[in-house]
């Protein structure tokens, strides 16, 4: 079982440079409009895999990469984020549960995402599922 004494674990921040070649082939990629310079909301969950600390938590929390899922994502969006941004990224287990009596253990994950000038962008929400048994 997770232990549930991570609850509250935070990773150190950490910031990425939003690149405008690299959202452009994200664009092309989805079918957005390559030339827009506005960072689409589901961009951040791939500039947050960019986390330094991406094996940390999951190494930290006794997570099997084997047997892990993921179950949900999402987001609010505050404001919006341009191409020569610097976003910072703040992780953080907001909750760990189980469901049928521990075959199913759920990790919440949040992540705050500011700019340059420390404004609120976006909150990122992501489920990951372990499988036991």
């Amino acid at each position: 079982m997770i232990d549930r004494k991570h609850i509250g674990l935070t990773m150190p921040a950490f910031s990425v440079p939003v690149e405008q070649s690299r959202l452009r082939f994200f664009a092309k990629a989805t079918g957005g409009d390559p030339e827009s310079r506005a960072v689409p909301p589901t961009y951040f969950f791939c500039l947050e895999s960019e986390s330094p600390h991406s094996t940390v938590m999951r190494e930290t929390l006794g997570l099997d990469y084997k047997r892990l899922l993921h179950g949900e994502q999402g987001f609010t969006y505050h404001a919006m984020a341009y191409a020569g941004d610097t976003l910072t990224f703040e992780q953080r287990i907001e909750d760990i549960y189980d469901k049928k009596n521990g075959a199913l253990e759920f990790v919440v994950r949040k992540t705050r995402v500011t700019n340059q000038r420390q404004e609120l962008v976006a909150e990122l929400r992501c489920v990951s599922v372990m499988r036991n048994g």
